[in-house]
């Protein structure tokens, strides 16, 4: 069954947590979704790297994940995001060689040249693990 959270507030700055088996369609609700919130919070300049970075977390559930469920959790933060995607497969990720020629592996590639920072955690239960990433906001020079 698929389960979704929204925000429980007004501020926009909340979180959106959502569950499910990942269709053909999910990775573009989930960007919609994402770029919503982002819009929402006044950070427009996090949008393309945090759908980019969101689109690679999602086709790696999708190639890697027995079942395709995941859990998937946007924390909006002042002037940052933080995206978890969390499933139940204890296989680590682990970022290709960056061949060129190669038809995949430079997904975690991809993340970490458009994210600010990015992890991999193993859940504690052992049952599986949640990869992250998180972008920032520029911050104006005070001069």
């Amino acid at each position: 069954m698929n389960h979704t959270t929204g925000q429980q507030s007004t501020d926009v700055r909340s979180a959106y947590r959502t569950e499910f088996a990942l269709g053909e369609h999910s990775a573009r609700h989930l960007r919609h979704i994402l770029r919503l919130y982002l819009m929402g919070s006044g950070l427009p300049e996090l949008v393309d790297p945090a759908e980019l970075a969101l689109t690679e977390l999602l086709a790696n559930v999708v190639r890697h994940v027995p079942g395709r469920r995941c859990r998937i959790c946007f924390l909006f933060l002042p002037a940052a995001v933080r995206v978890e995607v969390s499933d139940s497969c204890p296989r680590l990720p682990v970022p290709g060689g960056g061949d060129v020629f190669s038809d995949s592996g430079r997904g975690l590639l991809l993340v970490e040249a458009v994210t600010d920072r990015w992890g991999v955690r193993r859940r504690p239960d052992g049952g599986g693990k949640t990869v992250w990433f998180e972008c920032l906001a520029k911050v104006p020079d005070a001069g």
